[in-house]
């Protein structure tokens, strides 16, 4: 199993993101939390993995810290939790705000979630519980990436509306959320993470 990959980025269009590594090119999906953290185009980075191996497909998973690698593969041992919605929730908290949703019972900051409902919500709440220790050391990400030019701006909004579309929000809620965050300035990872905190506030 590819446990870590260390390499330069080529693309990303979150959640997907492509690294060089010894001129074989890896396809990865990623959290926003991950993101976040990216360096811009052509930077190296290193990654933690996860496979996950189906009948249709083979998908790699890319993660920054080991807390959310970790987390990841905790949550999708839950019952009616993938890996989809493991990196949904991932995007939109990070892995010490989870454990605290859990250690409070704190199920509607969940829900806020796209594609958790009540009753996965309080799922996650019972079982996360024996599983969360080790995974609230993660700390808020920042962002060092160049702020986008005037020219480049429709592209960041557009990109940010991909993105939580990609998520999970119906298009026209991704619009609106976007819209809402950008301020004119802010990188498209910028405006995700803004739109994220207005449904799961720390």
């Amino acid at each position: 199993m590819i446990g870590r990959l260390r390499g330069q980025l080529l693309a990303k269009q979150p959640p997907q993101l492509l690294l060089d590594v010894g001129g074989v090119g890896y396809e990865l999906e990623a959290p926003m939390s991950t993101f976040y953290e990216l360096p811009p185009v052509g930077g190296t980075v290193t990654l933690i993995t996860h496979l996950v191996v189906r009948e249709d497909a083979q998908i790699l998973y890319g993660f920054i810290r080991d807390q959310d690698r970790a987390l990841f593969r905790a949550l999708i041992k839950v019952t009616g939790v993938g890996a989809r919605m493991a990196l949904a929730i991932l995007s939109g908290m990070d892995a010490a705000r989870f454990a605290q949703c859990v250690e409070q019972e704190d199920s509607d900051a969940l829900i806020r979630i796209p594609g958790i409902g009540k009753k996965t919500a309080q799922r996650l709440v019972i079982e996360m519980r024996d599983r969360i220790d080790g995974l609230g050391a993660g700390g808020s990400p920042g962002i060092g990436m160049p702020r986008p030019a005037g020219g480049e701006r429709d592209q960041a909004l557009a990109d940010a509306v991909s993105a939580l579309v990609a998520l999970g929000y119906r298009p026209p809620d991704a619009n609106r959320m976007a819209r809402a965050a950008d301020d004119g300035a802010k990188t498209s990872e910028e405006i995700i993470r803004s739109a994220l905190r207005t449904v799961s506030p720390p």
